[in-house]
């Protein structure tokens, strides 16, 4: 989680909302990213879904099944439908989105094999989202 936080704090620096995402495979991480939806101009390119990307690229296949996805954020519905289709094998989350992470809009999004932890991290993952909105509001 801490790879993923690192990827939230560069994400902040560039004026992103601070989420970063890494995803392991046999223990070595193959995809480190953050949200990127200022940047490109596009509602789809976040953290989650650009690992996805990035992870499929460099296993050579569209199927994540033995792979680790670290998150500081609750995945989104968009996120977790993609999370879904990669039949990822775990996702680990820092901190949780009760309104717009899956949980609360679809509790069963994710692939039924899909294993998930929650709160790894989760105060210095609140802690980086609450000061990006706090400066954003000031």
């Amino acid at each position: 989680m801490k790879q993923a936080m690192k990827q939230a704090e560069i994400a902040l620096e560039e004026g992103e909302i601070p989420v970063g995402a890494i995803i392991v495979s046999d223990e070595r991480i193959i995809a480190k990213c953050y949200n990127l939806t200022q940047k490109l101009n596009d509602v789809t390119a976040h953290a989650e879904m650009q690992a996805i990307t990035a992870a499929a690229n460099y296993l050579g296949g569209k199927y994540l099944t033995d792979c680790t996805l670290y998150v500081t954020l609750e995945p989104c519905l968009m996120c977790a439908g993609a999370l879904f289709w990669s039949q990822i094998n775990t996702i680990v989350i820092g901190a949780s989105d009760p309104k717009k992470g899956f949980k609360a809009q679809a509790p069963q999004a994710l692939h039924p094999k899909t294993q998930v932890r929650w709160g790894i991290e989760e105060q210095a993952c609140e802690a980086q989202l609450l000061s990006f909105f706090k400066q954003l509001r000031s």
